[in-house]
């Protein structure tokens, strides 16, 4: 397999908003991400934009249904969720807390699951953001010992 492009991981994601300038502020005062670029259209919205944490890179645009039908923010369908996000952090507690403060809505505290001692531990809580959109921010307590 070829390596990624400079910069990129060989996966990541896009997301829709309604005010996706706005949302691009939030997703980086509630969960730490960083403007890496972002590219204005017409009115000032969202052609292209692209967010990092740490080597994961997300993009976040502006919902156009006129354009994109199938480019739409939770809202536009009953809050329903066809893609949800699994991020990694340092400190799964602080980050809650930080996601808190900036207004986030926590659907599940920070919790333990623990696979047993073959797998993994993990502690993470689930989020929803403002545009309705669904994260997961989880922190490794134990790797499998096939893994050490």
């Amino acid at each position: 397999m070829k390596a990624s492009p400079p910069g990129w991981p060989r996966i990541s994601t896009s997301l829709y908003y309604e005010d996706a300038n706005a949302a691009i502020d939030w997703l980086c005062s509630a969960f730490g991400f960083e403007l890496r670029i972002k590219v204005e259209g017409e009115g000032g919205a969202v052609e292209h934009s692209e967010l990092t944490f740490g080597e994961g890179v997300i993009m976040v645009g502006t919902a156009k249904p006129e354009k994109f039908p199938y480019m739409t923010p939770p809202a536009r369908v009953n809050g329903a969720n066809t893609q949800n996000m699994m991020v990694y952090v340092d400190d799964v507690d602080a980050h809650c807390e930080r996601a808190r403060q900036a207004g986030a809505v926590i659907v599940t505290e920070p919790y333990v699951t623990d696979y047993g001692e073959e797998y993994w531990s993990d502690r993470g809580y689930e989020v929803r953001d403002v545009g309705g959109h669904h994260w997961w921010f989880y922190q490794r307590l134990r790797s499998p010992k096939s893994a050490s």
